[in-house]
């Protein structure tokens, strides 16, 4: 909750450690006037589990245009990452599905190279997926 976590320095008791140079370094240069965009680290919750988040930092003036501090906006983008992370998966089953199928598969991009070669279709061929790629 907002009780609990205000006055607490959030690098140090938020952050991971693998992460807290990295944060500190976005923060620290939004408190010099050069802000952040785009830049993503996880937070772990109360119970532990990892959010991901898109982080924008922004610096923060008073009246008089000094810096007083920095505001972060953040973006959840953890069900974005699973979802990247699954297709990544897809893709290497798929490869090892194409690489070790009983046929030769091959492919050609719009020019009519070769931008895909099997083994199936280098043991009979004799040639290699390195001798006919593009």
């Amino acid at each position: 909750t907002k009780e609990e976590v205000m006055g607490r320095n959030l690098v140090d008791e938020f952050i991971t450690s693998e992460y807290k140079d990295a944060v500190k370094e976005v923060l620290d240069d939004a408190l010099k006037g050069k802000e952040a965009a785009n830049f993503e680290f996880p937070l772990f919750t109360k119970h532990q589990e990892r959010v991901e988040v898109l982080l924008n930092a922004t610096t923060r003036r008073d009246a008089s245009g000094d810096i007083v501090g920095v505001v972060g906006v953040g973006q959840d983008i953890t069900e974005k990452k699973k979802g990247e992370a699954e297709l990544s998966r897809v893709a290497q089953d798929l490869r090892a599905l194409i690489d070790t199928a009983n046929a030769p598969i091959f492919g050609i991009d719009k020019k009519g190279l070769v931008n895909e070669w099997n083994n199936k279709a280098a043991e009979i061929t004799l040639y290699t997926k390195e001798e006919v790629m593009g």
